[in-house]
């Protein structure tokens, strides 16, 4: 876009402020809003988090990694990047079933059965399979609410 001269000789800057406010409402404004409207509407629950809920209440988010620390649980792994990776490997599931096993006595056929039932992560012959920490111990609080009951 040019710079008109106006008839004092001077630059009329105008029009390219006109352009540059109408850009910010589309671009800056209306885009994000229909964005997020239609977000809302189509995948409310990706579109808030993936947030997990239990009897109302938030226990946390499949997108990012939960701090499970009692030995009672599987723990996200501590080696990852960001420190926020929601996932681990299967070795990295099957390798702590020992210590679950050890502080609730369940089986450990069971907890392999839990681990192999949420595997997720591969598509065709691409990625590592790998479970989400956080949804199999919402399985193990739902299946043994008992051993469960009271810990955090």
């Amino acid at each position: 876009m040019t710079i008109e001269i106006d008839e004092k000789g001077k630059p009329d800057y105008r029009p390219v402020i006109r352009v540059a406010l109408l850009s910010l409402i589309i671009c800056g404004i209306l885009f994000p809003i229909i964005v997020t409207g239609l977000a809302q509407i189509i995948f409310p629950y990706q579109a808030n988090g993936e947030i997990v809920r239990i009897n109302d209440h938030s226990v946390g988010s499949e997108l990012i990694a939960q701090n499970f620390t009692l030995p009672l649980y599987f723990h996200p792994r501590n080696g990852s990047a960001s420190g926020v990776d929601p996932d681990i490997t299967l070795q990295d599931a099957y390798s702590q079933i020992p210590r679950i096993q050890e502080a609730t006595g369940i089986q450990k056929e069971v907890l392999v059965k839990i681990v192999n039932d949420n595997v997720e992560g591969t598509f065709l012959v691409f990625g590592s399979p790998y479970v989400n920490v956080l949804r199999i111990n919402m399985v193990l609080v739902e299946t043994y609410p008992l051993i469960y009951n009271g810990s955090g």
